[in-house]
């Protein structure tokens, strides 16, 4: 599900319709709810004494996100969707939670209402989807919603289940339901296999397929038959399949890096630089830490915790090294054994170059230490001189996060006083698998990595990142990291100073087009990422282009006004 283009500033045309689905922002937007509200809760449902100025604004106006949808300057279907408890139901059930089936977070659906002369279906089901995607976008898998008794089939053939008795007075009667993350799925399968309505109702532009255009640095846009693989039964990690996949899943890590040893963790990439972390305390001597971006200030910052004697050379953030320098520095240590650096320094799309970095590591008898959380599976990497690499199962490996990787070009070192999480010789010596390790999160790597089509991953990934890059830069939108130092599925875009990223973050993810820009130090900076690091196959010009007229409109209409 997803929306693009534009009518007026910011707007999604679906061409079965005719209709613009998306978050009321503008003041006029929000004053057209007030007005629609009014006609239809004074007038066809008298629940409330009508006004003056044809205006009824909501008690729970502040707090309220309003999903509309316009056709051209008239309101013809809002729904208004708030989380903060208490809901408008806890005022009318006493121990409302009781009722609710176990969940992770809810949300309550107000003021759904479809214009009259718009009743045909279609606008009821485009706010449906919207409401599912900000659902998504914002962590609820429960909403509630107080429904007039007149609707009552149409509410259970879009999913929702009554509970309770109905609330209110004769004249206006509701019935309190609720709708699950996993019904609403459910629902939605079942309308498109049927092939009835909804499927057309909810089709979008050809410029970008209903799915939600995913370009985050992870979670990724994943292969469906990854999806699949984690949503199996899960297993005992002594399972006798477990094990194989775990062989399997290291066999192919090394065929794709030339690694000698593989170490799979549960945890995050940041627990995977502690685990070498933990190997280069086991060496000893001193090190240096290259620093372009937030992600080598990282290993500065996991170099010092973990007590390493080290030295820390910066450039900013964006630049390239002056590799004569690094040399200097390096040579200057009084026991120069490791250099640690990022690959792919993802803050910013530059790439680090592999062969120079391995070039100075040698010349100098150092061990090269890289972070290729990134840049695994995003661009060819042969670990040949490299001794420790460190990856992670959720983001160019296309899989979900949460399996932390070191890979090693020999044999991991024993560490008795290592937390024994961070002992990677354990891990080895125990077929990988010594603790407690997600045979769901297992398996959907091991087909994501199946499925990876290399080399024609990389070289789709390189085109596509060029062709965007190209496209931003034409239509006027920066990009950080210069062409011949950019990885091609990192975009780092510096917002114009007088914007703000997150507003522009915000309009892009209410256009199901997902981008980077809420971590602290894209905030800090007034950044946000394009990131091409998942399901290759969605990279495609249909796609992309799209997201670049929205992000060059956003940028240019907002800088004029």
């Amino acid at each position: 599900m997803t929306r693009q283009s534009e009518s007026g500033a910011r707007t999604i045309e679906r061409l079965t319709t005719g209709v613009s689905f998306r978050v009321a922002r503008e003041p006029w937007e929000r004053e057209a709810v007030a007005r629609l509200n009014h006609r239809t809760f004074t007038e066809e449902i008298p629940q409330h004494t009508p006004t003056g100025d044809g205006l009824l604004v909501d008690r729970f106006d502040d707090e309220n996100t309003y999903l509309v949808g316009f056709a051209g300057q008239e309101l013809v279907g809002m729904m208004a969707v708030r989380a903060r408890r208490p809901f408008s139901l806890d005022l009318k059930l006493a121990d409302l939670d009781r009722f609710l089936p176990e969940h992770v977070s809810a949300c309550e659906i107000r003021l759904l209402v479809v214009d009259p002369a718009w009743r045909s279906g279609r606008i009821l089901l485009g706010l449906m989807e919207m409401l599912d995607r900000y659902c998504h976008q914002h962590g609820h898998d429960l909403a509630l919603i107080s429904g007039t008794v007149r609707q009552l089939k149409l509410y259970r053939r879009l999913g929702f289940q009554p509970f309770a008795q109905p609330v209110g007075d004769a004249a206006a009667l509701f019935q309190p339901m609720y709708l699950t993350s996993a019904r609403a799925d459910r629902m939605a399968r079942r309308f498109l296999d049927l092939g009835r309505e909804p499927a057309s109702a909810l089709e979008t532009s050809p410029q970008i397929s209903g799915e939600v255009v995913n370009l985050l640095p992870g979670p990724v846009a994943m292969r469906p038959e990854v999806r699949e693989a984690f949503a199996l039964a899960a297993e005992s990690h002594r399972a006798p399949r477990f094990v194989q996949a775990m062989r399997d899943v290291r066999e192919r890590l090394r065929a794709l890096t030339g690694a000698r040893q593989v170490a799979i963790v549960a945890g995050s990439g940041t627990l995977a630089n502690d685990a070498v972390a933990g190997q280069i305390g086991l060496l000893g001597g001193h090190g240096l830490v290259l620093v372009n971006g937030e992600f080598g200030e990282r290993l500065a910052g996991q170099a010092g915790r973990h007590g390493l004697a080290h030295r820390v050379h910066r450039v900013d953030w964006g630049s390239v090294f002056d590799w004569a320098a690094v040399e200097r520095e390096l040579a200057a240590l009084p026991e120069p054994r490791w250099l640690w650096a990022c690959h792919c320094e993802t803050s910013t799309g530059v790439l680090n170059d592999l062969d120079t970095l391995r070039g100075i590591a040698g010349r100098h008898g150092t061990r090269l230490c890289l972070d290729g959380i990134s840049s695994v599976g995003m661009v060819p990497v042969d670990l040949l001189g490299v001794w420790l690499a460190s990856t992670t199962s959720g983001k160019a490996l296309g899989a979900y996060p949460g399996l932390a990787i070191v890979l090693s070009s020999e044999p991991f070192r024993a560490g008795g006083q290592l937390p024994a999480v961070l002992d990677l010789h354990r891990h080895h010596e125990t077929s990988g698998v010594p603790y407690t390790l997600s045979s769901n999160a297992l398996a959907a790597l091991d087909v994501a990595l199946r499925a990876m089509p290399i080399p024609e991953r990389f070289e789709t990934i390189r085109a596509a990142g060029t062709d965007l890059r190209r496209r931003l830069v034409a239509a006027g939108v920066p990009v950080l990291a210069p062409a011949d130092v950019a990885a091609p599925g990192v975009l780092t875009i510096p917002v114009p100073a007088t914007l703000r990223s997150v507003d522009i973050g915000d309009r892009l993810a209410d256009d199901g087009i997902l981008v980077s820009y809420q971590s602290g130090y894209l905030l800090d900076r007034n950044w946000l990422q394009l990131c091409l690091l998942g399901d290759e196959r969605g990279y495609t010009p249909e796609r992309l282009g799209p997201v670049v007229d929205r992000l060059a409109g956003l940028l240019s209409v907002h800088s004029a006004a």
